[in-house]
């Protein structure tokens, strides 16, 4: 999701989908503390979004330690971000255990952002394989900016064919980011008061843990098929929609309840 371009410190922090969702997370979380304190502020949470976030890592540094938040739910052994949102959520728990807020809150919204796209609908997109048919090597190995930008081809033909593809009209990247930008626009204006997760869907995290909520999720939203809507059609009325009242509700139920399960688990480590 959208988090801002990264350039600088406050960007995306009226747009930014990544930190309104975290905002509202944690309004909801807050209801479900026994101890409020015992939990980093959404001001904390939030310095770790943007250009200190994940999307931050991509510019600074490519492929260097850079997360990869994408998911193929048709491929039950694409454990890539799983494996991740499981780190995360192991050492936020550690990190509260401590009351070491400030590693907590990086580690919140670290574990924030990889649940909000893995959720998203463009990040289920195989763009692991797309990028090796059009680089011809896999994701990570692009170890420049300019390597990340430019695909080179056989010739100049086939450049300018395979960059088209990613960085042209309809291509690869321009409809994930419309996509992404879609969604920024569209629940702008929306409080999400009624996300927060039922004492069914905390029952159901404490039987089953945060990952087999994750990947329900993920297949979830996976049914939909926003995205193969958004392609065909661009953004509807039916698309914005459903956009408000599943996608965005499911992603910040999730996010409120990973953040939930590790200050429960945090509690029952310490007494």
């Amino acid at each position: 999701m959208y988090s801002g371009t990264t350039f600088r410190k406050h960007s995306g922090s009226i747009v930014g989908v990544h930190q309104k969702i975290d905002r509202i997370a944690r309004r909801h979380l807050r209801a479900l503390l026994a101890d409020i304190h015992a939990f980093p502020t959404s001001a904390q949470i939030l310095h770790f979004e943007g250009n200190n976030g994940p999307d931050g890592i991509k510019r600074k540094s490519p492929s260097k330690d850079e997360p990869w938040h994408y998911i193929d739910p048709t491929k039950k052994n694409d454990r890539v971000l799983v494996n991740l949102i499981t780190d995360h959520e192991y050492n936020l728990t550690q990190a509260l255990k401590e009351k070491n807020m400030e590693r907590a809150a990086f580690e919140a919204a670290w574990l924030a952002h990889a649940i909000v796209d893995g959720l998203t609908p463009a990040h289920h997109y195989p763009l692991s394989d797309k990028i090796e048919e059009l680089w011809g090597k896999p994701h990570h190995e692009r170890l420049t900016i300019k390597d990340k930008n430019v695909i080179k081809g056989t010739n100049r033909r086939d450049t300018i064919s395979k960059n088209w593809q990613y960085w042209g009209a309809g291509g690869v990247f321009t409809a994930h980011l419309s996509f992404e930008l879609g969604v920024a626009a569209t629940i702008a204006p929306q409080s999400f008061t009624a996300a927060g997760p039922t004492k069914g869907d905390i029952d159901e995290l404490e039987r089953v843990g945060l990952e087999k909520v994750f990947l329900n999720a993920v297949h979830k939203i996976a049914s939909l098929k926003l995205y193969d809507e958004f392609g065909q059609s661009g953004w509807t009325r039916s698309l914005a929609t459903r956009t408000r009242k599943v996608l965005v509700p499911e992603i910040i139920k999730v996010v409120t309840l990973a953040w939930y399960g590790a200050y429960l688990a945090s509690q029952k480590d310490g007494s």
